[in-house]
């Protein structure tokens, strides 16, 4: 409860606007989020359930934020949120044929630089991406001109909101519970990145499908750290000779623990005095196991994020052959479904009835080693759907004056003019001039 109630004081949105929520004047923050006289008692039941989680079998409360400190979920999280965060992220105008960025409107800027006065886009989509595989969705609240055009994304606690349909069925709003009151936004204010659902409206988390599987997890490094801190039970035992005094048997015990005790004694040479002896406590299979056991939920947890082991440091199944096609199927299967979602809610929310789309570019992440670059660029190049400068671009270098000729090979020639010639001879072709083929003859 009390890490619930250290991120409703950390929470940025404490007025019905985020935008105003910076403008305001020190004592009208009186009563954000911030004020630490906060309870929990003033939050709305479905608070602490939206959070996901809860008491597996393994007694352990699992929680977006106690999860994150399992080694295997941070990094999980970590690879995830900072991979698509990193990933250039730019608007575009479709031409006749192709596309071109629109860098003159409003929302480039937004999207590729920054979203509002106190974020960058990449800590804005690092958070929003934690959020959604933390609590199973990330929100922003967009700020509009006067116009229409989208001026602001500012972030939305997810364990604040609560989505809900109105009118029917056929629209959503968001109530957002603050302190004391509940702020109410509309669908078309609110850009809202959710992870898979059953109903459309819920979303589910990660942390709430693979509750059992960090529970364990968690549980497994507790033990650990608890046995290895000598607080689950004794390595062994001083063994000491009948009719030996009290006093005296534990002045040896002292003296041993005093000796051997410790890293700086680890390995020093034991005296036993008193004909005392020292017998080893050998560990059970259970005991011996749970390493095995911390080995499987890292996999385990990993699997559940859809992250390759070897990107969270699990190396033991990782070849140097199938390393870089791993890596390729976790931008295909892991990072481009999140893409889509982000790409067609920023179309639905901030570019609706335009002809403007936001799109990733992920060819930098897609790219082979030198070896198999180097194969792709020559062929591009011989068969003339690659030019030097697109080349060049593609390895992050200037074009070059002269660079964007298209090459062909000399043999080829145009089908169409051939016109059912499939030889390629002239004088073959019944169309062709009848004097001109004499002169060939």
């Amino acid at each position: 409860m009390a890490g619930l109630k250290h991120l409703l004081q950390r929470v940025w949105l404490g007025s019905e606007g985020a935008a105003a929520t910076v403008a305001q004047a020190p004592e009208e923050r009186a009563n954000s989020l911030e004020n630490p006289s906060t309870t929990l008692a003033d939050a709305a039941p479905w608070l602490i359930n939206a959070m996901g989680g809860g008491i597996g079998p393994t007694g352990v409360s699992v929680t977006p934020e106690s999860a994150m400190r399992l080694s295997a979920v941070y990094a999980c999280v970590r690879v995830i949120a900072e991979d698509i965060a990193s990933l250039p992220l730019h608007v575009f105008r479709p031409l006749e044929r192709g596309k071109d960025r629109a860098t003159d409107v409003p929302a480039y800027a937004l999207l590729h630089d920054s979203p509002n006065p106190l974020m960058t886009s990449f800590s804005w989509r690092e958070m929003t991406m934690a959020h959604v595989l933390l609590w199973g969705r990330g929100l922003a609240e967009i700020e509009f001109s006067r116009g229409g055009e989208p001026i602001g994304l500012w972030p939305i606690a997810p364990w604040l909101v609560r989505p809900r349909l109105v009118t029917g069925g056929l629209e959503l709003e968001y109530q957002v519970t603050l302190p004391g009151r509940t702020v109410t936004l509309p669908g078309w204010k609110v850009l809202d990145i959710p992870g898979m659902s059953f109903d459309g409206l819920n979303a589910l988390s990660v942390i709430g499908a693979a509750k059992n599987a960090i529970g364990l997890g968690m549980a497994a490094e507790e033990f650990g750290a608890r046995f290895f801190g000598n607080a689950s039970r004794p390595a062994g035992y001083l063994k000491i000779p009948a009719g030996v005094k009290t006093g005296d048997a534990k002045e040896v015990l002292r003296s041993w623990n005093d000796s051997n005790q410790g890293l700086n004694n680890a390995a020093r040479t034991a005296l036993l005095m008193s004909g005392a002896e020292w017998q080893k406590i050998g560990l059970t299979n259970d005991e011996a196991q749970f390493l095995e056991t911390r080995k499987f939920q890292v996999t385990e947890i990993a699997r559940m994020f859809r992250v390759p082991p070897h990107m969270v440091a699990d190396l033991e199944r990782a070849t140097f052959s199938n390393i870089e096609h791993q890596a390729l199927q976790y931008v295909v299967h892991t990072l481009r479904p999140w893409l889509v979602r982000i790409e067609q809610e920023l179309k639905r929310k901030l570019f609706a009835g335009t002809d403007l789309m936001a799109e990733f570019s992920v060819q930098g992440l897609l790219r082979g080693d030198i070896k198999a670059r180097s194969e792709y660029y020559v062929r591009g190049r011989q068969w003339g759907w690659l030019s030097a400068n697109d080349i060049r671009e593609m390895e992050n270098q200037n074009p070059i004056e002269g660079g964007d000729l298209y090459l062909t090979p000399s043999n080829m020639q145009d089908a169409a003019k051939l016109d059912g010639n499939q030889s390629g001879d002239p004088a073959a072709d019944p169309n062709a001039d009848p004097k001109a083929q004499q002169e060939q003859q």
